[in-house]
């Protein structure tokens, strides 16, 4: 009996041996401890994070005012610095009143779009015209050849039909969605991190960055895209909580009442219809309406929705996430992606579509019926296949771009702000257009396309902690703001050799504010810690805060065109190439 026992015992320490061991133990020398197990529906829907009643306490503050203080934060902190960046946004956006950078094509394109459905080729003295005339111009009939769709100029020029053909009206709805993608931040951020300090925190860099701040006062197509693909990602955040909540519900309860996952639930449940994930490929076909490089955003969106699938599931229980994915969510993702996506981009042509097709129309509108007459296509439509002409020769275009430029720069300098963009210089004399009397020289009035200096150096500690706690940890938090931040940088690296401008990145400019706050975040401390390092926390984390605004500050009046003696001017160019 005994020498069978050791036998058996000799066996299973044999097969313990052989045993290869799991992913969290093979993580374990990097760090990585696994939290405790708890019931299912709590790791599939985790709580929101309540202030520490120490707070409460020092405040002197009831029980039951922090409850109602807290429960209202969920909104109230967010609108707090939506309403801080929306009053710096719309302050005295007229200003400069002159054609900006690429404003000089953009106001101009979307000023047809709205009046004739298609873009059309101004005189060469339009903007002093438009300028003088307070917007009174006379619209040209003939078609322009555009290289952008129309989505992001129908929304400026939504802005210009409110408030005017100006300077304020073409920029009215860039400041808008500017200001709303503050607030989509906050809340997107609370959502992510389950705290609403770290989304109010998020939202409030993304307020004082000097890029995201510029680009939400000038009527350029790149701060349009940047607000469609954030409500993108937000929608995707909401229906990853919606879709797990179903499955905590579908999962059944032991005898004791705790949900334990369950593999047949976990594999067979079907999560409906999602219109959270129908509205974020609504807002992708707008991102990609807007500018072509929304079609990376849609294809690692779409990747980064099917692995957070699969890790509900698992968590749920499942023994073949993988198949249960492919089996019921991967149909859904598709129809509610790509064919919605392609139906919006082919709707934002419609005002092109309608046009006249006998020349007098849109650029290339009666291509079909002319020089692309016949072929092996002939059957389908005239509008679609002359489209799909105008598209062939847009995308000729973009990939043999490559005149040089003098504010170009290339994708490896852009996290650390290495070349930015003027947008605006003018050197008013003493006296003039708000240089002080008293200068002793000229000033210098500019607009700077840079982010905040230190928001985006820290940034780049940020990006490196963010892509550790997704590699290590397994934070799918990390991993979703490292897929935002390389969607929109990455794909800028097979075109080093076209033109490409720093501003392009305030597409991502949401994702590295997220990942400054998950770093803030983590120098306060966890749950838990001991008061000594929740103290050395919020110093640390409150210092490098003030630090980025102050930096904001600083550079406020080469943001917003403000004149300055030019000894203050060179005393902000910190990098030689930022002159």
């Amino acid at each position: 009996m005994t020498s069978t026992a050791s036998s058996t015992d000799t066996l299973q320490g044999q097969a313990t041996e052989e045993q290869p061991p799991t992913w969290q133990q093979r993580l374990r020398r990097f760090g990585y401890t696994a939290k405790p197990r708890s019931d299912v529906r709590e790791r599939l829907v985790p709580p929101y994070a309540e202030p520490s009643p120490r707070i409460w306490a020092a405040l002197g503050m009831r029980h039951e005012v922090a409850a109602r203080v807290t429960r209202w934060s969920a909104w109230g902190g967010p609108l707090l610095v939506t309403l801080l960046a929306g009053v710096m946004r719309f302050w005295n956006l007229g200003s400069p009143k002159a054609v900006i950078f690429d404003e000089t094509y953009y106001a101009k394109d979307a000023w047809a779009l709205v009046h004739r459905g298609y873009e059309v080729n101004w005189p060469k003295d339009a903007n002093d015209l438009i300028l003088q005339g307070n917007g009174h111009v006379t619209i040209p009939a003939d078609a322009a050849y555009v290289v952008h769709p129309p989505v992001g100029k129908y929304v400026i020029g939504l802005g210009e039909l409110m408030f005017g053909f100006d300077p304020f009206g073409w920029r009215f709805m860039t400041a808008l969605l500017g200001t709303l993608s503050v607030l989509m931040l906050c809340r997107i951020g609370r959502r992510l991190f389950r705290s609403t300090f770290l989304g109010c925190l998020a939202g409030a860099l993304m307020a004082v960055d000097g890029l995201h701040f510029v680009m939400s006062r000038t009527s350029l197509l790149d701060g349009v895209l940047m607000f469609f693909v954030l409500a993108a990602f937000g929608c995707l955040v909401i229906d990853r909580d919606k879709a797990r909540a179903r499955l905590a519900a579908a999962l059944p309860p032991d005898e004791d009442g705790v949900v334990r996952p369950d593999a047949h639930t976990a594999e067979t449940a079907r999560l409906g219809w999602r219109p959270w994930r129908w509205t974020a490929g609504l807002m992708l076909g707008l991102a990609i309406g807007t500018k072509w490089n929304g079609l990376y955003i849609l294809a690692a969106f779409c990747v980064m929705a099917l692995l957070w699938d699969i890790g509900s599931r698992r968590v749920a229980g499942a023994r073949h996430p993988y198949s249960a994915v492919l089996k019921h969510d991967t149909g859904i993702t598709f129809l509610a992606t790509v064919p919605v996506a392609i139906a919006v981009y082919l709707a934002s042509w419609t005002g092109w579509i309608l046009s006249p097709t006998n020349g007098s129309g849109g650029y290339f509108r009666n291509w079909a019926a002319t020089d692309g007459k016949g072929g092996t296509f002939a059957f389908l439509p005239d509008w679609l296949r002359s489209l799909w002409h105008y598209e062939h020769e847009v995308y000729k275009f973009h990939v043999g771009l490559s005149s040089p430029h003098t504010y170009q720069s290339n994708p490896w300098s852009w996290l650390v702000a290495g070349r930015p963009v003027s947008y605006f210089y003018e050197s008013p004399a003493p006296g003039s257009d708000g240089c002080p009397a008293d200068a002793g020289g000229k000033c210098a009035r500019e607009v700077l396309a840079l982010g905040t200096p230190l928001l985006w150096w820290a940034a780049c500690f940020a990006l490196l902690y963010v892509l550790w706690r997704w590699a290590f940890r397994r934070d799918w938090r990390a991993g979703a703001i490292a897929c935002g931040i390389a969607a929109g940088y990455l794909p800028w690296f097979m075109y080093q050799e076209r033109t490409i401008f720093y501003f392009y990145a305030v597409v991502f400019v949401p994702f590295l504010c997220l990942a400054v706050a998950m770093m803030t975040g983590a120098i306060l401390g966890p749950p838990g810690s001991s008061e000594r390092r929740r103290v050395a926390g919020a110093a640390g984390a409150g210092v490098l805060v003030l630090l980025i605004a102050w930096n904001f500050i600083y550079f406020w009046p080469i943001y917003t065109g403000t004149a300055i003696p030019i000894d203050q001017w060179r005393s902000r160019m910190w990098l030689d190439t930022w002159v």
